[in-house]
């Protein structure tokens, strides 16, 4: 039968369910979104919870309002306690050294937590600072410039110099300063440990790094004692042993040698030391007043030509040339000194001359008599004979090599009375007077007609003032009218005659004078080339006669007594042509002109002599 039952309420489907749970998360999920955004708007601007720096909360907070909370509350560099501990101890602030705060940079780094990177890892960040917290560290600023200037100022107090040992005189006395090690704050290593330090934010105690500082100098004995044997007795400076002509030697008194001793400080790398020298510049002064008296020219040897064994016969040995070679003598004494030395030989140039002792006349070019010439000059006085022997002997086996311009000036040398010379007339100007030497142009006048007539070019020649009859004169007192214009003056060092031997040979002269026969004869040995010589001469010409004699009042003569200090002599020009033939044909041709000055007679007389001065013959033409 069927029953009819009542409707029962239905059944909650599936789907329905569903739709309430996915309804129940929405409204969750956009609950929590709001939630997220409030927190977010709540925030902005503001530190995330959580957050600290160096201990201070500042979650919350926005920057100024952190930046201001950190500086009250984190006092660190202030309030910090850092002991610098040495010798004794020095208590300092991390500010005192340059450590700074910088609120605002730290306040900024606290909100930057949480605010970057994705959606997720921001939200996750900000989860986790809340739940754990996060404690950042504070944003800090390190002069170190400050430190460095607190711990320069510390080591005034903690640095010791060092003490180099020292040398030094007392008088010749040697007197040694021990030195003593000194010592020095490292001031960077210092700082390092420093800064490390501070950078814990804590207290602490900082060893300051002192170095112990040596000497760089570890002994001066050795030197003090190579000092004191220098000084022990004088330095004695001299030639070598095998020199002739010995000058010095030259002694330097210990206390003189004290005043050139140098204690010169040389670094070495690490080490240092002293060295010890005479001072080059004093002791170079006292080698150059040394130099002059040693110097020795080369001078090539003397000969005579032996007409019998056509040889030549030495006269006077050859000279070697020596020169001080001051940088090696000075470079020799340092060291020998220095090695406790106190006697010393110079160090020497030696100069071979071009002929010694030993050379053939064959090697030379020497072989025979090529010209000799003759002058003559009676009635001199027994002074101007001795300057006539004095000054010829200068030339008297003297060498003129091929090509050299011989110079009579530089052979005479020094015309004086030390050197064998006597007074006597010489033309001085306008006038003749008495001077060293007079004669010596009887000697140049010989050389030049030797040179003239042997065929040698002549580079320099001067002539006479006026005309001088000893230079006229021939064999048996004659006067030879052609022989004026034939004579040369020499006035040492201003006027000259020069010749030049233009031969490939040697030319070798020999001087000899007879006083008995009033001659002088010079020689000429080499070897002949051919050449001949032709001239003539125009004598005398455009003749002057010589002004009226002067008479000049001497106090110094008695009353009656007349002297006559100069001869009268004609004026004229007179030319005289050469031609120098070489196996017949012309080498050379050159002519000389001569102009002779009218010369007045000059008479001095004592005052009151009677007819002095003539009235008709006292002129100055």
């Amino acid at each position: 039968m069927n029953s009819t039952y009542p409707r029962s309420q239905s059944r909650i489907q599936p789907q329905q369910i569903l739709v309430v749970a996915l309804t129940g998360a929405a409204l969750f999920f956009a609950a929590l979104v709001a939630a997220l955004i409030g927190f977010e708007l709540l925030y902005t601007g503001r530190i995330y919870p959580g957050v600290s720096v160096a201990g201070v909360d500042v979650g919350g907070l926005n920057p100024e309002k952190a930046a201001a909370k950190i500086t009250q509350q984190f006092t660190y560099p202030s309030t910090g306690k850092l002991v610098l501990s040495g010798e004794q101890l020095w208590l300092t602030t991390p500010g005192e050294m340059g450590l700074y705060l910088d609120p605002e940079t730290s306040a900024q780094n606290a909100l930057r937590i949480g605010r970057s990177g994705s959606i997720f890892y921001r939200l996750t960040e900000q989860f986790e600072t809340w739940y754990y917290h996060r404690d950042l560290p504070p944003a800090l600023i390190f002069d170190q410039r400050r430190a460095h200037d607190f711990l320069t100022r510390l080591s005034e107090q903690t640095n010791i110099p060092v003490v180099e040992p020292s040398i030094r005189l007392d008088g010749t006395q040697v007197v040694v300063e021990t030195g003593q090690p000194g010592r020095r704050l490292n001031i960077d290593t210092t700082l390092a440990m420093l800064t490390a330090q501070m950078k814990t934010l804590q207290d602490g105690i900082i060893p300051l790094l002192i170095e112990e500082i040596r000497p760089t100098i570890p002994d001066v004995t050795q030197q003090a004692q190579l000092a004191q044997t220098m000084l022990s007795q004088p330095l004695t400076i001299s030639l070598p042993a095998n020199q002739p002509n010995p000058q010095g030697p030259w002694v330097i008194e210990p206390a003189d040698l004290a005043k050139m001793l140098e204690f010169e400080r040389v670094v070495d790398g690490p080490q240092s030391a002293y060295r010890i020298h005479l001072d080059p510049l004093q002791l170079a002064a006292k080698l150059q007043e040394i130099a002059p008296k040693i110097r020795t020219y080369p001078q090539n040897a003397r000969f005579i030509f032996n007409d019998d064994t056509r040889e030549l016969e030495v006269l006077q040995a050859a000279v070697i040339g020596r020169e001080l070679n001051q940088a090696a003598s000075l470079q020799q004494i340092q060291d020998k000194a220095l090695a406790g030395e106190h006697n010393i030989e110079l160090v020497l140039n030696l100069t071979n001359p071009a002929v010694t002792d030993d050379v053939k006349g064959s090697d030379i070019g020497i072989t025979e008599l090529v010209h000799s010439e003759t002058s003559f000059f009676y009635g001199s006085s027994a002074s101007r004979v001795q300057n006539i022997i004095a000054a010829s002997s200068r030339f008297h086996g003297l060498l003129v090599a091929p090509g050299e311009t011989f110079s009579m000036a530089n052979a005479l040398g020094d015309i004086s009375l030390d050197n064998g010379y006597a007074e006597a007339l010489i033309i001085y100007g306008d006038q003749t007077i008495q001077g060293v030497g007079g004669g010596v142009c009887q000697v140049s006048t010989t050389l030049f007609r030797a040179a003239f007539f042997a065929g040698f070019p002549i580079n320099e020649r001067h002539a006479h003032a006026y005309r001088v009859s000893y230079y006229e004169k021939i064999a048996g007192n004659i006067r030879d009218n052609n022989l004026a214009g034939l004579d040369a003056t020499v006035y040492v060092p201003v006027v000259d005659f020069k010749f030049t031997n233009d031969t490939p040979y040697w030319l070798l002269m020999e001087t000899y004078v007879n006083p008995s026969y009033s001659s002088l004869v010079w020689k000429f040995y080499s070897t002949k080339d051919g050449r001949s010589v032709d001239w003539e001469t125009t004598g005398p010409i455009n003749i002057v006669e010589a002004p009226k004699p002067r008479y000049i009042e001497n106090p110094e003569l008695e009353k009656g007594e007349v002297n006559q200090i100069d001869w009268e002599a004609e004026g004229a020009d007179i030319t005289v042509k050469r031609t120098v033939l070489r196996d017949g044909q012309v080498y050379l041709q050159d002519t000389f002109n001569t102009h002779y000055q009218p010369w007045q007679a000059a008479y001095e007389y004592g005052p009151g002599t009677e007819g002095y001065p003539p009235e008709e013959d006292n002129q100055e033409d």
